[in-house]
């Protein structure tokens, strides 16, 4: 198998450009409080398998005083745009409310094979143009070496962002293997707080979250959080 982990003369520029930094220093601080009111990096909407449209996403951070997201749709960075543009509009006609605002990060989710079942993975802060991305923004899964993850991490970093395994604990393998290999493929983080169970409140599930900790810790991992929500409320994740 060919696996491509060059990275891009621009690498670092695009990491700046994109506020890799300010992003990953967000990770480094999240914990089971931080989503779904401070923070919240895994959201759908109507551009994959969601329900919300994006402006409306974006209305309901705003009402609940968010302080950073990321619109996480399968393939695509449809609703990412979408969002992007109508923020940028309302603090356009709302500056005495531009602080209110929500810092909205791109991203998207990425079928690919890791110890040979699949799994997603989440992208953050990166340049939605760079070439490395284009094949895994086409609205549907791709193939080969593509398919492949060391492909998809490389991919995202080559672009100046981060890769993310989610929901670690969902897949036919366990979490403690497949965190391990995705560690030894580079990738920056997992998905540590999140809800297994469909509770409302959402709350991370604690033993899974305790679990994963202790595996992003031993190697050297980026923890995130975030609802997967799916239906029309953010703050859950149906």
């Amino acid at each position: 198998m060919s696996i491509n982990i060059t990275l891009d003369s621009d690498f670092t520029q695009k990491r700046v450009v994109n506020n890799y930094s300010k992003i990953k220093q967000i990770f480094e601080t999240v914990d089971a409080d931080s989503c779904p009111h401070s923070y919240n990096f895994h959201l759908h909407t109507i551009y994959s398998d969601g329900k919300l449209t994006p402006e409306n996403l974006i209305e309901q951070a705003i009402a609940i005083g968010l302080k950073g997201l990321a619109i996480t749709d399968h393939h695509t960075i449809g609703g990412y745009q979408v969002a992007k543009n109508w923020l940028e509009n309302w603090k356009s006609i709302n500056p005495d409310r531009e602080h209110l605002a929500p810092t909205l990060w791109s991203g998207v989710e990425i079928n690919a094979k890791l110890l040979n079942i699949e799994v997603h993975i989440l992208g953050y802060g990166f340049d939605p143009e760079h070439p490395s991305l284009q094949p895994y923004l086409t609205g549907k899964t791709t193939k080969g070496q593509e398919y492949q993850a060391a492909n998809v991490i490389s991919a995202i970093q080559q672009a100046g962002g981060l890769a993310v395994l989610a929901h670690p604990c969902r897949y036919r393998r366990s979490a403690t293997d497949l965190i391990k290999a995705a560690a030894m493929l580079g990738i920056d983080g997992v998905e540590t707080y999140y809800g297994y169970t469909h509770n409302k409140p959402w709350r991370p599930s604690p033993k899974q979250t305790e679990q994963v900790k202790q595996l992003s810790a031993t190697y050297d991992l980026l923890n995130t959080c975030g609802t997967d929500t799916h239906g029309k409320n953010i703050l859950v994740r149906i």
